[in-house]
């Protein structure tokens, strides 16, 4: 599978705004099948664990309260060339710097709000998926 699966997540300000549904929607729109997905809340422990690789970064403080501050929803996708088109599909970080038509500029409230989280390598997204489901929870 490696090369056609990406990880997401719907963050808390999207999941808080009623937006799974419209967001889902665009992802099944745009091709992608959802291979795995769950509704949960992180702790902080979980947030800080998952961006780890952002421990040094002046954010990831302010990441890790705001990813475990409401539920989120992780989802495994699958479509070929999955972390390229999803990555287009949700656009800039940035949602006043996201294409019209991408998830983030739909839905997003600002950099640090910007609705979901996508991978951003094959590698990523084998270990992002792994991070959240086992092969037991995949279909």
């Amino acid at each position: 599978m490696t090369g056609n699966i990406t990880f997401t997540m719907i963050k808390p300000d999207a999941v808080e705004a009623n937006n799974i549904g419209p967001i889902l929607s665009v992802i099944n729109k745009a091709g992608f099948r959802i291979l795995a997905m769950k509704y949960m809340r992180l702790t902080k422990e979980q947030a800080g664990q998952f961006y780890a690789v952002h421990k040094e970064r002046p954010f990831y403080g302010e990441l890790t309260e705001y990813m475990s501050s409401g539920p989120i929803v992780a989802a495994v996708l699958v479509k070929d060339n999955a972390v390229a088109d999803y990555r287009k599909l949700i656009g800039a970080t940035d949602p006043t710097k996201a294409e019209e038509g991408t998830i983030r500029k739909m839905f997003a409230k600002s950099i640090a709000a910007n609705a979901v989280h996508g991978s951003d390598s094959n590698e990523n997204a084998e270990i992002e998926s792994n991070f959240f489901f086992s092969q037991l929870e995949r279909f």
